[in-house]
């Protein structure tokens, strides 16, 4: 019998005899259940403290612990919010505190950051603005709110400038930090090999300053927030600053609650959109 006739009857029994290549294991399904699963297990590690403690809040009030009329239950502030959200007071409110905060922490970081790595690598530069700076930081924004009022009005630029000039200092110092804190070996080591300033900023400088300079990032964020909010219970005419103190003077007191867990929630989702961006710019770091 010729092998052109035996191939055709070996096939079937080298298909018995070899497992197929996926054979023994998971389908990718499967792999997607349980590590969505894992994922979801991890989330109730870390929320657990949170939820407990809105459990407390929700049954403090209604057990008598605390007098309801000044902590009301938690189901009755979301009750509130949810009524702000059907007249649209509540997306007014969002809606304006958004575009002053992201306004101001935008125009901080592009100006800022800039400045910070050239005053972290020109000592001259630093030796001239370090007094400057020293004093313009441990100034408090929110001292100098007046100041910006009565320069710029109560309108939408006071509290954008309020806002450029409390992330200025958070996204500053650490730029400047830095950029000290590259390891000089690295520098050595580049400027051996022949490496132009251009190519030592971009390659060395940059990367190695960037976990520091996100830090820095997030405290102006951080930053942003707290002073808006100050600078919107001051001749606002919506914003969720507006919101709480109109609240608390209408004493409207779940609707104020609700404005400070509003500011909570956007504080972190800023603060989770800057994680994702810096894990996007820094895929050469470990994770941790």
């Amino acid at each position: 019998m010729s092998s052109l006739e035996i191939s055709p009857l070996l096939g079937p029994a080298r298909e018995r005899r070899e497992p197929r290549s996926g054979a023994g294991r998971p389908a990718p399904a499967l792999d997607g259940l349980r590590a969505t699963l894992r994922g979801l297990a991890g989330f109730g590690r870390r929320s657990l403290l949170v939820v407990a403690l809105l459990a407390l809040w929700e049954a403090a009030p209604r057990l008598g612990l605390i007098d309801p009329v000044f902590l009301p239950p938690f189901s009755e502030v979301i009750s509130a919010g949810w009524q702000l959200a059907q007249t649209g007071e509540l997306y007014d409110d969002v809606s304006a505190s958004l575009l002053r905060a992201l306004s101001g922490f935008l125009v901080s970081v592009v100006v800022i950051v800039p400045l910070g790595l050239a005053v972290g690598w020109y000592a001259r530069l630093g030796d001239l603005l370090n007094q400057f700076i020293e004093i313009c930081r441990n100034t408090a924004p929110l001292a100098l709110l007046p100041v910006f009022i009565l320069l710029l009005g109560i309108g939408e630029l006071s509290k954008i400038t309020m806002v450029i000039y409390s992330c200025a200092w958070p996204l500053l110092l650490n730029t400047i930090a830095a950029v000290k804190q590259v390891d000089p070996l690295l520098i050595k080591s580049a400027r051996t090999m022949g490496a132009t300033p251009q190519q030592l900023f971009r390659k060395v400088i940059l990367p190695a300053a960037l976990p520091t300079i996100f830090v820095g990032i997030r405290l102006a964020s951080a930053s942003a927030m707290l002073v808006l909010v100050a600078s919107e219970m001051v001749g606002a005419k919506a914003g969720l600053g507006y919101l709480i103190i109109n609240s608390q003077y209408s004493f409207l007191i779940p609707q104020m609650y609700f404005g400070i867990l509003g500011i909570t929630v956007i504080g972190l989702v800023f603060n989770a959109v800057l994680e994702a961006l810096e894990r996007r710019f820094m895929r050469w770091k470990p994770a941790a």
